[in-house]
């Protein structure tokens, strides 16, 4: 290898030398190897693909699932010099056009896109004119169905590297077990050797779990942070709990900040540069908060609440300490936030009768073998949520029951900024001709014109794609300011392997064995936090590490302190009397508005106050028993509401 790496380091970057693993990623994937790269969080996976870029002849792309993240990555390779850039929702139409123009000019090293872009037509028009060095997925244990936070959009990932023709690919990971491990170099086709691992334990992090009674928790945490120095976060489940706590530690003289995704970006946008600069010394928060936030001096990380699983709570104690100074991270915990953990999980099963409705909607809406789908309304219409239902289609993808052909927005419109005389007069031949026929099969409301595809294809003989790109080409010249909307995805249907009998049990099936991992892995959670033996070794083992110490000599454990969970308070259902006046009344409610009749499973979710989309639809939070039983685990109201039903 030619390139001096450490020089490089240096020069670009400003560091001494390589943390554990940058330096074998790096030269990894200067000598052409796809790698995946786990690191723990606050340590550097980052610098593996920035440095890399520098010496690739081409774009490097990265996927980041959050803007947050982006902006933080974006303001630190400019503070370096590197050119670097986004496409992101925050972005006027002027400054999306100037991204597009620097990077068709090359003088854009680095850019960055969430996955959801790549359903983008008008994106994927353009990244396809580009020339590509390198894909770096972050996060990507996203692309797993066995991490921790599946997002059905990145298993397609793949797909699209092999469409753009990728040459090399980095995976970057701060939490993966042995069989997420394996799944994510599968996908890529990474050879085993190419998998960097670095230890996951951390020496200067102290781990503590302290079962706290639901009545002295504010009490406690007030005290816990008295005795801390410097600033920290402290993790909550709810929205609603981050607002109360930070108002308590108000009220008792922290300076505290709550900090949720039901506020606006900039609101959230502030709250975060003030506990960035020093303004604000604890942020409360839901998991929004903490994604890509590069502080390196929190010294406390608090969990008031059960965190999600054993992988969020790695992550989110990795956020502090990140200076390799001692740091605390203390888990408040009882076994009060359980249900609300489970209940989350039994929101997001699909029924049966709502998976056989997509596949009956895809049946009747197929035309030429092709189906397009509009999701918001099939959601509504199947009563599945969002998140479920793009995972449902992704399993009817790798079942080979669809298989995606292309998105394209249902709608665009544009007017002229320059005249339409002008416009025409700038070109010739056949180009001038087909700009023409755009203008003259365009329906104009006022100024905006709307072209009409079906007509141009009739009469003119020319692809969709072709019209959308010449759409582009005239709004990056300034002749003309464009717009698109309803972004609708088009799959190609295989109606024999749609038919099949047994397709909707098959479904139901991985549903809900996807369903028992999750409870799984909130049991998991538990016995961590309950064991007998050293927190750091056995988180280190979960993410497969055998290197950590056998006895870390700094944890709760260590120092003797064995934590055993219990309930704050014994919480049991409403009197069987009461529970059929809900239920009758929600059956009332329903059957007025159409519906014939409701599902245990749909009946279990109003009394434990899960919202899915008739439940939005159809304003059923203002009933009486919305939620009566939101402490109560899932399975016990639904044994109850069907011993009601057939007594």
């Amino acid at each position: 290898m030619t390139v001096d790496l450490k020089q490089q380091l240096r020069q670009s970057f400003g560091f001494d030398g390589f943390r554990s693993g940058q330096q074998q990623t790096i030269e990894q994937l200067l000598n052409g190897h796809s790698s995946l790269a786990i690191f723990p969080t606050g340590s550097g996976k980052s610098l593996c693909y920035q440095l890399t870029a520098l010496n690739l002849p081409h774009l490097t792309l990265v996927v980041s699932p959050l803007i947050a993240l982006m902006k933080d990555q974006l303001a630190f390779l400019t503070s370096k010099g590197i050119r670097a850039a986004s496409l992101d929702s925050s972005l006027t139409g002027e400054q999306h056009q100037q991204v597009i123009a620097d990077v068709r000019a090359g003088n854009v090293k680095i850019l960055m896109v969430s996955v959801e872009r790549f359903k983008n037509e008008r994106f994927r028009q353009f990244i396809d004119t580009v020339a590509i060095s390198m894909l770096v997925v972050d996060e990507a244990h996203c692309i797993s169905e066995w991490g921790h936070n599946f997002r059905p959009d990145y298993l397609k990932l793949p797909h699209y590297q092999q469409e753009l023709n990728i040459p090399l690919i980095l995976l970057l990971t701060a939490t993966a077990t042995k069989k997420v491990k394996l799944d994510m170099a599968a996908k890529f086709s990474i050879a085993p050797e190419h998998i960097v691992q670095t230890g996951f334990y951390r020496d200067n992090l102290t781990l503590s779990v302290l079962s706290t009674a639901q009545s002295n928790k504010n009490n406690q945490l007030v005290s816990i942070i008295e005795q801390q120095s410097g600033a920290g976060i402290v993790y909550v489940t709810l929205q609603h709990s981050a607002e109360a706590v930070a108002d308590f530690l108000q009220q008792n003289g922290v300076n505290a900040r709550a900090y949720h995704a039901g506020f606006d970006s900039e609101k959230r946008q502030s709250i975060q540069q003030a506990f960035m600069s020093g303004e604000v010394r604890v942020i409360v928060a839901t998991i929004a908060f903490g994604m890509g936030i590069d502080k390196s001096d929190i010294r406390f990380v608090i969990h008031y609440d059960l965190p999600k699983s054993i992988e969020n709570y790695s992550q989110e104690i990795g956020r502090a300490g990140r200076d390799g100074l001692a740091s605390h991270c203390i888990t408040l915990a009882d076994l009060d936030g359980v249900n609300v953990l489970e209940n989350f999980v039994y929101g997001d099963t699909p029924e049966s009768s709502g998976i056989a409705n997509v596949l009956t909607s895809i049946a009747n809406e197929t035309e030429q073998q092709k189906w397009e789908l509009q999701g918001l309304a099939l959601s509504t219409a199947s009563n599945i949520r969002q998140l479920p239902l793009k995972t449902l289609l992704v399993q009817l993808e790798l079942k080979g029951v669809l298989k995606p052909l292309y998105s394209y927005f249902a709608e665009f419109k544009y007017k002229f900024i320059a005249s339409e005389q002008d416009i025409l007069a700038s070109f010739d031949g056949e180009r001038r001709e087909f700009l023409a026929a755009i203008f003259n099969h365009s329906r104009f409301k006022k100024i905006w014109g709307e072209p009409d595809f079906e007509q141009l294809m009739a009469n003119y003989q020319c692809q969709r794609s072709r019209v959308v790109s010449a759409l582009e080409y005239l709004q990056e010249q300034h002749l003309i300011a464009l717009e698109s909307k309803k972004m609708t995805e088009v799959y190609q249907v295989n109606q024999e392997a749609l038919a099949a009998p047994e397709l909707v049990e098959q479904l139901q099936g991985y549903f809900l064995q996807k369903e028992q991992s999750e409870i799984n892995r909130i049991a998991a959670l538990v016995r961590f936090f309950q064991l007998d033996k050293c927190l750091s070794r056995n988180l280190a083992l979960y993410f497969d590490d055998s290197e950590a110490p056998e006895h870390c000599g700094h944890c709760s454990v260590c120092h003797g302190n064995i934590a055993k969970l219990s309930y704050s308070q014994q919480w049991l259902l409403p009197d069987d009397e009461l529970l059929t006046r809900y239920i009758d009344g929600l059956v009332t409610h329903m059957t007025e508005k159409g519906y014939q009749q409701l599902s245990l499973a749909t009946i279990t979710r109003f009394l434990t106050g899960l919202m899915v989309p008739i439940f939005t639809r159809n304003r059923v939070k203002q009933l009486s028993g919305f939620a009566s039983c939101e402490h109560i685990r899932f399975t016990e109201v639904k044994s109850k509401v069907e011993q009601l039903s057939t007594g």
